[in-house]
């Protein structure tokens, strides 16, 4: 799946059993950013691989929305293979040290998981190519858990804080169904109606119909 906006390009690709959306962002510089690199065999590594050579990109940073397995399982591939740092919120950190573990649990073979490179920080801007993203704090499905909203391109990257009809599970560690709720209403619904939310898992969906239709909401 491709999203395409006048200043970006947003290739998304579903990898590793659990289906996450790892999103290949790019833009005119051909400088591009990795957000959730689920890649978790070596096939799904040169897809990957595959793509950004053939575009001629060049990757800039890697970058985490929280530290869950499914998000992180390509972590040590991206930032090797790329040279690039990674980013995620130092609040992550504690879950994102028991990766392999967790890993191991759903059949991910890594043991590997680089440090983190770059801390981000609520309202952070965020600069690579052409682009500027603010940075969200949004902790709730997981301590560390931020969204990156693109005020230019109209759209939001949440990971697992916000999907179409649903939110983000909060039975796993530091999980916080309340502070959720409260992050999502203050960070994210206060966005403009037609910016459009792009999940860690299934399809897109606009901060309108998520206001309009959202049982959870």
């Amino acid at each position: 799946m491709r999203i395409q906006k006048e200043r970006l390009t947003i290739q998304i690709f579903h990898f590793n059993p659990i289906q996450v959306n790892t999103l290949l962002a790019y833009d005119d510089s051909k400088e591009a950013v990795i957000i959730d690199p689920g890649n978790s065999t070596p096939a799904e590594d040169q897809k990957l691989a595959d793509y950004i050579a053939q575009n001629q990109l060049t990757v800039k940073m890697v970058i985490n929305t929280h530290p869950h397995i499914d998000h992180v399982v390509g972590n040590q591939f991206c930032v090797e293979y790329f040279k690039a740092p990674l980013c995620a919120h130092p609040a992550g950190e504690p879950i994102y040290k028991h990766s392999p573990g967790y890993g191991f649990t759903f059949g991910f073979m890594q043991t590997k998981y680089p440090p983190i490179d770059l801390e981000l920080t609520d309202n952070q801007i965020i600069r690579w190519g052409n682009q500027e993203w603010k940075v969200l704090e949004t902790f709730g499905h997981a301590d560390g858990s931020v969204c990156f909203y693109d005020e230019r391109n109209q759209l939001v990257i949440v990971g697992d804080v916000l999907f179409e009809g649903g939110i983000g599970r909060t039975d796993l560690p530091t999980g916080n169904y309340q502070l959720l709720l409260h992050n999502i209403h203050t960070q994210l619904l206060s966005l403009p109606d037609e910016t459009l939310v792009i999940p860690g898992h299934a399809g897109t969906t606009t901060i309108g119909e998520e206001k309009r239709s959202n049982p959870f909401l």
